[in-house]
């Protein structure tokens, strides 16, 4: 198995020394594996997708138009 450092800021790491019986490298692994996991999901919807590029970017464009309208009223 391959290790790597992975940075927190001192508060982090404050509470985490705080909560001393927890493994955090499994719950860094496991948050690692399940973000994987769902951009592989994430690919191979796309990778079915027959929208272009040009099209996502118009489609993301209204999504945040609409978003900012529900919002800017609330």
């Amino acid at each position: 198995m391959a290790n790597i450092t992975l940075s927190v800021p001192n508060d982090v790491h404050e509470d985490m020394k705080r909560f001393s019986e927890v493994k955090w490298s499994e719950v860094a692994r496991k948050a690692i594996i399940e973000k994987i996991e769902a951009m592989k999901a994430a690919d191979r919807i796309a990778g079915k997708s027959k929208l272009t590029k040009k099209d996502i970017e118009e489609f993301s464009k209204m999504i945040k138009k609409e978003a900012r309208k529900r919002y800017v009223k609330e």
